[in-house]
């Protein structure tokens, strides 16, 4: 006879970390009743609330449910009533809880652009979207004289086997936009610190950081040759903060500063400002390129005197997740090999950034990220973030009379359908907080809808090992006090859920996963 557990899906995920599985990919798992049959599918009519926060891994799989035309993979006649709590992609879905405030104007782009200067930004497709969209103010198009270099990342199962990536490109791509001149901003991003800071490799770390700082050399030794002022910094911390003060990996972002170097030896003896945030690094670009300070950048120039005023070439590198941090303790950015970065600071003048918390408008001591570090480089104020205006609204009780959240619920439970929340279940990951789909739990109770099904995405950026089963039997503890009218039904990690490649094989498998019910079936007996 089995024993009937109050928490199957918690106890399937430790059964899958036994055999070697990990949240970030973990397998489909599907709830499935004393038959045999999937439990809470989303079908025909249903209402889908996608409660994640971030967007740009969330257009693929909404537009697998909403998209008229869709020719990546065969999908069920099925209509679903979908709402995002963030606007993923304008006019994707007609309902958004928290609607954006329209592009950030007057951002380091649109002024450079509005000069009649010529800017390129060059990076990796794993970071395409941040340079192209969150630099610009989360504007969807280039700016009149602007144009963007992609470099495709490689198609590996596994970043760790790769750790350079395609970083040689990129800096390649950029020695040559440094060899024109008609060029007046070059901004490239190196990625390989933060996609690989997030795998739990030390080897394959140690390894990113090397080679971007190779990469740095390299692009630096060009523009110091055609007299190009470079400035290296970046968007948050990863790896300068590796372990939890147990020794255990902690694979997500930290709340470190973040380095800032200006490379010219024309400017070698100014100074720079000892505290600044990544708010600052907009006003201290335009005030090289001689460019006026636009009133709603509220950041401050970090060079402390002036400078001459004269036409300047500039290099933005963004070394993307490289943290400043004097502890040695689980510091891979020291004990990498770094030359490159660490002449540059000796030689030039250099300060720190702050580039988490309430510096780039997230809540007090909290962690940064890409998509926050930078929207601030780029619009040199600070912009409260989406889950800020979260927060918000669930304190002052606004979240529970949202309206586009009301919809979904009164129409579930008016035309007798289901009711289904998706997304991550994280404390920490910058695409969703459990604290978001708790207030979602409560107010379909308080709604009465008369069935819930929860979704999960696992994934442990920043989280502590095995925290995706802690969470799962929080949701599924909070779910119990429902009487059975909600359900955690399903978890899948996030590296199939929360694709932003291209890479339609792994939302053909969460599609089907939610719909048809494709995946490991877990019984409540087991």
């Amino acid at each position: 006879m089995h024993r009937r557990t109050r928490y199957p899906l918690a106890e399937a995920v430790r059964a899958a970390y036994r055999s070697g599985e990990e949240d970030e990919t973990l397998e489909p798992l599907v709830l499935v009743d004393d038959a045999g049959h999937p439990v809470g599918r989303i079908g025909d009519g249903d209402y889908v609330i996608f409660y994640d926060i971030r967007g740009e891994r969330e257009v693929e799989l909404t537009s697998a449910f909403v998209a008229r035309e869709f020719p990546h993979f065969p999908r069920q006649p099925i209509k679903t009533h979908f709402v995002t709590m963030i606007e993923y992609a304008e006019g994707l879905v007609e309902h958004v809880a928290f609607p954006p405030v329209r592009e950030v104007r007057n951002t380091l782009s649109e002024v450079v652009s509005a000069y009649g200067l010529r800017q390129v930004k060059i990076s990796e497709s794993e970071k395409a979207i941040h340079v192209r969209y969150f630099l610009n103010g989360k504007r969807e198009t280039p700016f009149p004289g602007e144009s963007f270099i992609v470099v495709p990342s490689p198609e590996v199962e596994n970043y760790a086997l790769r750790p350079e990536m395609n970083a040689c490109q990129v800096a390649q791509a950029t020695v040559e936009a440094l060899s024109d001149p008609a060029l007046d901003l070059i901004v490239v991003n190196f990625c390989n610190v933060d996609v690989i800071g997030h795998i739990e490799n030390r080897e394959a770390v140690l390894r990113a950081v090397a080679e971007v700082d190779r990469c740095i050399g390299a692009v630096v030794e060009v523009a110091l040759a055609q007299g190009v002022t470079t400035i290296v910094t970046a968007d948050h911390g990863t790896v300068e903060k590796w372990l939890y003060p147990e020794g255990t990996v902690d694979t997500g972002h930290t709340d470190s500063p973040v380095p800032f170097i200006l490379v010219d030896p024309a400017l070698k003896d100014v100074a720079l400002r000892p505290e600044g945030a990544l708010t600052d690094v907009a006003p201290t670009i335009l005030q090289l390129l001689n460019l006026p300070q636009p009133s709603e950048m509220t950041g401050r120039s970090l060079l402390m005197s002036a400078v001459p005023p004269q036409r300047r070439r500039l290099l933005l590198v963004i070394a993307d997740g490289w943290g400043a941090r004097d502890d040695p303790y689980g510091n891979l950015i020291q004990e990498a090999h770094t030359p490159t970065m660490e002449r540059l600071q000796h030689a030039w003048p250099t300060t720190r950034l702050q580039a988490s918390g309430e510096a780039v408008g997230l809540p007090p001591g909290t962690v940064g990220n890409s998509e926050a570090g930078h929207t601030h480089i780029g619009a040199g104020r600070v912009i409260m973030s989406d889950r800020v205006r979260i927060d918000q609204a669930i304190a002052d009780g606004s979240f529970f009379r949202n309206e586009a959240l009301r919809w979904a619920m009164e129409g579930a439970r008016r035309d007798r359908k289901k009711l289904h929340l998706l997304g991550i279940i994280s404390f920490y990951s910058s695409h969703g907080s459990i604290h978001h789909l708790k207030a979602l739990m409560q107010m379909a109770s308080e709604v009465g809808v008369p069935e819930v099904y929860i979704h999960g995405m696992l994934g442990r950026r920043g989280e502590r090992p095995e925290s995706g089963a802690r969470y799962t039997e929080q949701i599924e503890q909070e779910a119990e006090r429902s009487g059975g009218r909600i359900k955690l039904v399903s978890l899948i990690g996030r590296f199939w859920s929360l694709d932003r490649e291209g890479n339609w094989d792994r939302i053909e498998k969460t599609y089907r996963w939610l719909v048809e019910g494709k995946g490991q079936p877990v019984r409540m007996d087991q």
